[in-house]
């Protein structure tokens, strides 16, 4: 495994807990649990059962019951419920880090497992049946029967396969800051504000965070790569008024903001590949598939990629058969998140005057069409196909409420 983040760690749990002998390469020498606000659908906290890790992540999240984006006006462009899923189906609000300290602490205490931190794997190489890998010092790992790439968005090891289309950087991307909210005044709501396809202003409740009690939000804030300099220059002032002025409840957010550094920049990328597979080697997880986080399916996908990648390996007599069935098996479902991302992305972040006016004036009234609010609901928890295929069964409702 390439990767100790979310897909290359639960693959891990999932293939070690099935008999097999994992090795767990990780860049990082001592990885900590950092990262912004996430939002884990059905999807993936079904998949966090499977590994007996659910209940200590919904203990340290925060439920998600509702979906609400606002114009700077308080026009409706977006509020799913859900609720009209199904009884008591939720989303939970999550700092990132807290997710990859329960995976790697799994991984930690699985026998079969060997985790290698602060080491950087640059290349690959087929010998033989088997595939070898090469470090950043010029050490050598392997060989190995199979080799899962999960290095996330930039990959080193993505150059080259037979299966990648395209691997760029959105022009966008996001300034992001966890704060405390002691009060929860974003409490069971992602909420949004946008104006125009040039400003979105989002906060996330995001749970308890790795450490303590007191409850927290993210605060995430739309921006063009090429304005976030010009933005940091500006200093924190202009900035504070203009996000106040979107959202009042965000004062006691921007009141913890301060210095300009304390904003943190994620840069959006969209990686397409398929088939995720060669000889030996499998991509999962942002290595993958990454996109604009606007559905906010990333860590959802990368944990069914997980799954999947355990359930086709051991149902198929060789690994090549089972590689194989697995591109097969994520296709449809890949394909229609990226569509679907690539789609609505620029009715949010490109700076179209049109885009927006339609978004405004049309998006609100289609949720509250039954036909095409199921539609972006299966899309939302996680298990949506295409309007021509038929959705992922939605996973079992036996989780309990987070504490």
């Amino acid at each position: 495994m390439v990767g100790a983040g979310t897909a290359g760690t639960a693959a891990a749990l999932f293939l070690a807990r099935a008999g097999h002998e994992v090795t767990l390469f990780e860049a990082v020498p001592a990885p900590a649990a950092i990262g912004a606000g996430i939002l884990l659908q059905p999807t993936g906290l079904s998949v966090l059962a499977r590994l007996g890790l659910a209940n200590a992540i919904l203990a340290r999240g925060a439920r998600v019951d509702r979906l609400h984006a606002v114009t700077h006006s308080r026009r409706t462009v977006l509020d799913l419920s859900y609720g009209r899923a199904g009884a008591d189906r939720f989303g939970l609000g999550l700092h990132r880090g807290v997710l990859f300290t329960e995976l790697l602490a799994a991984a930690r205490t699985e026998p079969r497992i060997s985790v290698r931190c602060g080491v950087t794997i640059e290349a690959q190489r087929r010998d033989g049946d088997g595939c070898t890998l090469t470090d950043g010092e010029g050490g050598t790992h392997g060989p190995f029967d199979l080799v899962v790439v999960a290095d996330g968005a930039r990959s080193r090891l993505r150059s080259g396969h037979v299966g990648l289309r395209h691997a760029k950087e959105y022009p966008w991307g996001a300034l992001w800051f966890i704060a405390e909210d002691p009060d929860e005044s974003f409490r069971g709501v992602l909420f949004q504000v946008v104006e125009r396809a040039t400003t979105m202003l989002g906060f996330l409740p995001s749970g308890f965070g790795p450490e303590g009690r007191v409850p927290r939000v993210s605060l995430f804030w739309s921006v063009r790569a090429q304005e976030v300099e010009t933005l940091r220059a500006a200093g924190l002032g202009a900035w504070k008024t203009r996000v106040a002025e979107l959202e009042p409840r965000a004062e006691p957010v921007l009141a913890q903001i301060e210095h300009i550094e304390q904003l943190l920049y994620a840069r959006y990328h969209d990686i397409a590949m398929r088939p995720w597979h060669d000889r030996g080697v499998v991509f999962l997880g942002d290595a993958a598939h990454a996109t604009s986080p606007q559905l906010g399916q990333g860590a959802n996908l990368a944990l069914v990629d997980a799954l999947v990648l355990s359930e086709c390996v051991a149902s198929h007599d060789t690994l090549d058969e089972g590689l194989a069935a697995y591109s097969r098996e994520r296709r449809t479902h890949l394909a229609y998140y990226q569509w679907a991302t690539r789609f609505l992305t620029p009715f949010f972040q490109s700076g179209s005057r049109t885009l927006a006016v339609l978004r405004d004036v049309f998006m609100g009234p289609l949720c509250r069409m039954p036909v095409l609010r199921g539609l972006m609901l299966r899309t939302l928890i996680g298990v949506e196909r295409g309007p021509f295929r038929a959705a992922l069964p939605l996973p079992p409702n036996a989780l309990p409420p987070p504490v």
